[in-house]
């Protein structure tokens, strides 16, 4: 074939890639669609292999089959070519022979398939000599062509960076990338079946939203020219929710995409899937009860049971059990115990602000005392915690959208779920008060006024929905990539599938 003949190609082709471009273009000439319309299997590896288990070697079952995948494993012998198939369900090897395919169909397959071509093949299923189940291949189709190789079979795609930019070929050659999409997916399907199991309906609320609320971030700022106003991609779907709970939606949550505006590394990811759940006459103690059950179950049907597994810099793996009942500890003492000091609710700023220069904890010198009792809290206490805990009772004047407690109102029925040294998830005692909540939230759009990037707007719309009584609630908040993190001991590259990463 001459060169006039082949296809325009892109500058820099390896030498491998310019050989599969001329094989695309000879099977072109030879009147074969390298990207046919499909392909008419009748089963999956999964269900060939189920079928068989345990079948005896060297046997024939007389069964045909026509199954479909990816070509992983390419071993070219005389008469005799042996290949593994991959399809989303598992691998299964391909005898294709020189006695039943014929030598043009044989001849064919070697001059025409790479590694990474999708192929169908009919044959009958066998065991090799060895036990290995295969399919005896009575024909093969090319079901499209893999213009670029595979990564060598021995290395793999190890470099972090090409793991996360090009998933597609991660999730083909890593086997343990491919059980992390199944461990979320079944993990999100837990979360929805448990939820909807116990009565709670489950809604989608806006993601273009006209003021930021529903918690203390940075957000996205976008516009929209039909009205020429400027949007923002929402931080919390919180506000929303609430609406439906006083519009009489008692048992409500919503599994979605939050984005946030700020930094990017091991846990954080600037849009991330939120669990958000509120329940009337709820409140924090059975919002917690909740949650502990909740992901409980998420473990058993994402895992298979209660123990995970982490490993550690070195490579160690430590298995944790996160079945049963829960620690859980007051804010205050927590930082007590971090500190072996004493700190109470009526430990005052200055004293807090000379114990946190002791422990080596930065403040900001315009920092009131409940923000000082939150460093204190996330830098002493967060980062230390391995097992799921419990810490609640928080400064109230940190907790703008949660009712103060009923004991002491200096603090607020608010908890927050740590494990393994990130938080997972908040619940609250919301506050339905919407006179308090003018309050509070006036007071945070003062600080977004003054440059507060972080503080809520003032939602007219929300309060005005309070006015017609939201009944006494709960409500609590899982980031569900934080949820992977922690079942499977992974940072958030590797359970979000296509993380926010700077163009090449």
């Amino acid at each position: 074939m001459s060169d006039a003949s082949l296809p325009p190609s892109p500058a820099g082709l390896s030498e491998q890639e310019q050989v599969r471009r001329e094989k695309l273009a000879r099977l072109r000439e030879q009147g074969v669609d390298p990207y046919p319309v499909g392909f008419a299997r009748t089963d999956t590896v999964a269900e060939v292999r189920e079928r068989h288990e345990g079948l005896a070697p060297d046997t024939a079952t007389g069964e045909r089959v026509a199954v479909a995948g990816r070509v992983v494993l390419n071993r070219i012998g005389g008469k005799l070519c042996f290949a593994t198939l991959r399809d989303m369900t598992g691998d299964l090897q391909v005898m294709l022979s020189l006695d039943v395919l014929g030598e043009e169909r044989l001849q064919a397959w070697k001059d025409a398939i790479d590694l990474g071509d999708h192929v169908g093949v009919e044959g009958e299923v066998i065991s090799s000599r060895r036990g290995e189940l295969s399919i005896l291949a009575g024909s093969w189709t090319l079901t499209s062509k893999s213009l670029r190789p595979l990564p060598d079979k021995h290395k793999g795609l190890t470099d972090p960076e090409a793991r996360v930019r090009q998933r597609y070929v991660d999730l083909i050659v890593n086997p343990e990338s491919r059980r992390m999409l199944l461990t979320r997916s079944a993990a999100v399907r837990s979360i929805r079946e448990t939820l909807t199991g116990r009565g709670f309906v489950e809604v989608e609320t806006p993601m273009l939203q006209t003021i930021h609320g529903g918690a203390n971030a940075r957000p996205f700022v976008t516009h929209i020219n039909a009205y020429d106003l400027e949007l923002f991609l929402r931080i919390a779907p919180e506000l929303y929710l609430k609406r439906l709970v006083v519009g009489g939606i008692e048992k409500v949550f919503e599994v979605n995409r939050n984005f946030r505006n700020e930094g990017a590394d091991s846990s954080h990811n600037p849009e991330f899937t939120m669990l958000e759940a509120y329940e009337a006459y709820g409140d924090y103690d059975t919002m917690l009860r909740l949650t502990r059950e909740l992901i409980q179950q998420t473990a058993v049907d994402a895992l298979g049971g209660t123990v995970v597994r982490h490993e550690d810099a070195e490579g160690a793996v430590t298995e944790h059990e996160i079945g049963g009942e829960w620690r859980v500890v007051t804010v205050n003492d927590a930082i007590s115990e971090a500190l072996g000091e004493s700190v109470t609710n009526d430990t005052g700023l200055e004293a807090l602000r000379r114990l946190a220069e002791r422990a080596g904890v930065p403040l900001a010198p315009q920092w009131g005392r409940g923000q000082v009792v939150l460093e204190l809290y996330e830098h002493l206490v967060e980062e230390h915690t391995v097992l799921p805990t419990f810490y609640k009772d928080f400064p109230t004047d940190v907790s703008p959208l949660t009712r103060a407690h009923r004991e002491d109102p200096r603090v607020a029925e608010r908890w927050d779920l740590v494990a393994f040294g990130a938080e997972i998830g908040t619940a609250y005692s919301e506050l339905v008060d919407p006179v308090e909540q003018r309050a509070r939230l006036t007071a945070q759009s003062l600080l977004a006024a003054g440059g507060d990037h972080d503080a809520m707007q003032l939602d007219e719309d929300f309060l005005r929905a309070l006015e017609y009584a939201m009944p006494p609630s709960g409500g609590l908040g899982i980031g569900v990539d934080r949820l992977l993190m922690m079942l499977t001991g992974k940072g958030i590259r590797e359970t979000v599938l296509f993380p926010l990463v700077r163009p090449e």
